[in-house]
């Protein structure tokens, strides 16, 4: 499906997600960096998995808050409110004052408004697109993620450490662009937008009781709770490129020459190794994103899946055994094709076991896999600690090889569930 066929209102998030995306990538890489210099590693990831343990709930309350009041008003809603939280946090980097910790609480509110957009955005996709359709769309927008990583990080090396009060500003700025766009030139494509809370009268406990029960049901499809489980326990390896691998590159890149001739040298320290990473990831998934998705739908989904968690595990592997700047490289290239492989199979096999009265919950539901991976993942900071950072990677790659299992078993009750309800 060529971009000029789709819906406008996709059009329009394409153009001013990528936008925000850009910002967005300036300042998240380095974030890991800045609170574990603040706070020290130990408290830095505690607290931040205290922060996502809150978007796990707002993960979820989105996904309701879709289906029942719009995926427009959401989308416009937590587009303004982290807005006012980057405003706060570029309050606690200002010339006049100095906080880290209410640039954190700044931090983890965009994280929950962000928590809140995202069921919003991926429901309107399968709203609008055809089943046969969606992998090529969500991979386009997924493309589009990767070229901000690309560009983000490199801005970012230069601007965060120095200018991070006037770029906090600069991404508050972008965020209530992204609002007013979306609500001057989006349409609301949830099908169930007359049946509104707002127009059914209804007391606010009603409402609440009616949420666990849609998500009760959610929990009752066995296949879709093991795409939850195995997909967080493999967040805990790609979770790890914002949060242990800029720590792990500061720590053990001093400065390293990475080239030479004759009496030129090129030479990078841990900061700006961690930058070109970051982009090396972002160009890749640029490039490759849209060519591997319509390769690899020639396969076996299961076994899709279980390679994808397979080559993470190696990467984690190769990040431990080395400091070499072209050691990482080489790792993050297995990373990324790891990544590579399920862009578009994802989102795609979620909405075809997602209902279409129920998509925003269970595109909310399958974002746990993320919230939760995110708010279990900032434990390998301390763990580095008290395991030192070879034995921490075993770690997460022996949870990506249980993902790679799990994943291949789900495919296994899928595929028998299919069996059983084909007509005979």
């Amino acid at each position: 499906m060529k971009i000029r066929e789709w819906d406008h209102s996709l059009k329009v998030r394409l153009i001013g997600e990528s936008i925000m995306n850009i910002t967005f990538w300036m300042f998240f890489p380095f974030l890991a960096i800045y609170f574990a210099d603040e706070f020290g590693k130990g408290k830095a990831g505690l607290l931040l998995i205290l922060s996502q343990l809150f978007s796990v709930i707002a993960n979820l309350t989105g996904g309701y808050c879709a289906d029942r009041f719009g995926r427009k008003r959401m989308m416009v809603l937590s587009s303004f409110g982290q807005g006012l939280s980057f405003l706060l946090f570029a309050f606690a980097n200002s010339p006049w004052y100095d906080s880290a910790f209410i640039g954190f609480f700044a931090f983890s509110i965009a994280s929950i408004f962000g928590s809140l957009y995202w069921p919003a955005s991926q429901a309107m996709v399968a709203d609008v697109v055809e089943e046969k359709d969606r992998s090529d769309v969500f991979a386009v927008f997924y493309t589009s993620i990767n070229i901000a990583v690309v560009i983000g990080p490199i801005l970012g090396g230069i601007f965060f450490f120095t200018y991070r009060f006037e770029l906090m500003i600069f991404a508050a700025l972008t965020c209530f662009l992204l609002a007013f766009v979306l609500f001057k030139w989006t349409d609301e494509t949830n099908p169930r937008s007359s049946q509104s809370i707002e127009t059914e009268n209804r007391k606010w406990y009603d409402v609440l009781v009616d949420q666990v029960k849609d998500y009760h049901v959610i929990v009752r499809d066995k296949i879709f709770m093991l795409f939850i489980i195995a997909g967080v326990l493999s967040a805990q390896t790609f979770m790890q490129l914002d949060l242990l691998i800029p720590v792990y590159t500061k720590e053990t890149i001093d400065v390293q020459t990475i080239f030479s001739f004759g009496d030129w040298t090129l030479s990078i320290n841990g900061e700006r190794a961690f930058g070109v990473l970051v982009s090396e990831n972002g160009l890749l998934v640029a490039l490759f994103t849209v060519g591997i998705s319509k390769w690899v739908s020639r396969f076996y989904a299961k076994n899709v899946f279980a390679v994808s968690s397979i080559l993470y595990a190696v990467s984690m592997w190769v990040f431990g055994l080395t400091d070499w700047f072209w050691g990482l490289v080489i790792a993050m290239v297995i990373f990324t094709l790891g990544e590579l492989l399920i862009v578009g199979l994802q989102q795609s096999f979620i909405s075809v076991l997602a209902p279409e009265h129920m998509r925003g919950q269970y595109f909310a539901a399958a974002s746990l896999r993320y919230t939760i991976g995110r708010m279990i993942a900032p434990a390998a900071i301390p763990l580095t600690i008290w395991a030192g950072y070879f034995w921490t990677f075993t770690i997460i790659a022996l949870l990506s090889l249980a993902s790679a299992a799990l994943y291949y078993y789900m495919f296994i009750l899928y595929g028998q569930q299919k069996a059983e309800s084909a007509p005979r």
